[in-house]
């Protein structure tokens, strides 16, 4: 029997490769159109934003600056949408605006004064001003290293069309009259013309070389100074810690009105039909003693099935089984109500903060609820696992029909939700046919 060839293994370049590769590649001079680009982008940038502020500050007495300086935070807000756009096509970084969320437009002024007042307009206001200098500075490193190596690879080529003395900077001479070349600071000789061109197309391929990689650094420096300003994390935290806070309201009303609900519908028709049919029983009590019994029974029967709907209803909000033992007890008390078999593997030594807990005891009951409505699943997997790195893994998976989907106003974008508000992450793969698997990751580190 013939054994079938081992698969190729797709191996990494090396560094030498990578080295010789980096001139060539589209990143490369992507990132040097934009280091080249800086120093036009902030000429034009500094002027207008300088040529706006000085105006509408010089001309505020008369009112007339009011509206100078507002069209100046509109243009310094136009100019940043083309800079992520242009750090997006030549740096590769998605950098999404930092600005708050509009108030209502009630009155004509409130959107323009939220603009003026968000912090983000007038950091991107700084970012603009500091593009001259970064300009200056990525502009002339960039075109340097490029020219200087990129003229010593070619000089072999038209060294002939030079006057005898040729000297590059202060530290590279070359001498090529009589075929005499001296390099370096100390005059080192070399009395061979042909090897001197050799040595100068050396070190320009060495220049060559490393520019790229000297253009990378400098873009890398480039992207932080590109997300910090004009996309900054901390403008961006605090709209997610804006949205996720609403979230969470929305969702403490939704559980309350869930309960109201359940109260309203449930135990409060079971205790009123358990107080009607105690009164009859009470009203045949002597009249019809046999009747009466079969009330009494009946009572009897509502009043357990109240009792049940009440620990159901208590199960829903916080089982006391989790407060007691645990994520492993609680969520094996839910598999074995569940009406798919499913099983449940739970690794967490260290207790969760009882919030992580009861979220993940939430996300768990509601992914069964859906693959026993939904799904069509013969079986289910459950798997909680708690990292060194402080976050709690929850994985429920099914091998049902597949195709389900975070829709605004389902289950699931309720669940993504609630996990949001805790600072979590949840991810969907469901494709038509299955299988399902739903992970979350919640921190929890105490």
């Amino acid at each position: 029997m013939t054994l079938p060839p081992p698969p190729t293994q797709i191996r990494e370049p090396g560094p030498g490769a990578r080295a010789l590769r980096a001139p060539f590649e589209a990143r490369t001079w992507q990132e040097t159109l934009h280091l080249l680009l800086n120093l036009p982008v902030g000429i034009v940038t500094f002027t207008v934003v300088v040529t706006g502020l000085a105006t509408g500050l010089g001309m505020l007495i008369t009112l007339v600056g009011i509206p100078i300086i507002f069209a100046t935070m509109y243009l310094s807000r136009g100019m940043g949408v083309i800079e992520r756009a242009r750090a997006r096509a030549l740096l590769r970084v998605d950098v999404p605006a930092p600005y708050r969320a509009d108030p209502p437009a009630d009155t004509w002024w409130r959107v323009h004064v939220s603009r003026f007042t968000d912090p983000a307009t007038w950091v991107e206001v700084g970012y603009h001003l500091l593009m001259l200098p970064v300009g200056v500075f990525t502009f002339a490193i960039a075109l340097a290293f490029w020219t200087v190596g990129l003229s010593l690879v070619t000089f072999p080529f038209y060294a002939w069309a030079l006057p005898n003395d040729v000297i590059f900077g202060n530290g590279l001479q070359i001498v090529t009259d009589e075929g005499t070349v001296t390099i370096g600071p100390y005059g080192v000789q070399v009395f061979d013309s042909p090897l001197a061109l050799v040595l100068v197309f050396l070190l320009g391929v060495v220049l060559v070389l490393a520019t790229p990689w000297i253009v990378r650094g400098l873009a890398t420096a480039n992207r932080m100074f590109v997300r910090g300003m004009i996309g900054s994390d901390l403008f961006a935290r605090e709209r997610t810690l804006t949205e996720t806070r609403a979230a969470a309201v929305d969702l403490a009303a939704e559980d309350r009105r869930r309960i109201e609900r359940d109260l309203h519908d449930g135990v409060q028709q079971r205790l009123v039909s358990l107080a009607m049919d105690l009164g009859r029983a009470k009203e045949k009590m002597d009249a019809d003693p046999d009747r009466a019994k079969e009330l009494v029974t009946d009572a009897h029967e509502e009043a357990k099935l109240a009792i049940t709907e009440v620990r159901d209803l208590a199960r829903g909000i916080h089982p006391a089984v989790l407060t007691d033992r645990g994520l492993d007890a609680a969520l094996s008390s839910l598999a074995a109500r569940s009406p798919v078999p499913v099983e449940v593997s739970v690794d967490v030594v260290t207790r969760p903060p009882a919030s992580t807990e009861a979220a993940a005891y939430f996300v768990v009951s509601e992914a069964l609820t859906n693959v026993a409505k939904h799904a069509k699943a013969s079986k289910a997997s459950v798997t909680v696992r708690r990292a060194d790195d402080g976050w709690l893994t929850i994985q429920v998976q099914d091998d049902g029909v597949g195709g389900a989907s975070i829709v605004e106003g389902s289950g699931l974008a309720g669940l993504r939700d609630r996990v949001r508000a805790l600072d979590g992450e949840m991810h969907l793969l469901s494709p038509e046919g299955g299988p399902t698997v739903l992970m979350v990751e919640i921190p929890c580190a105490s």
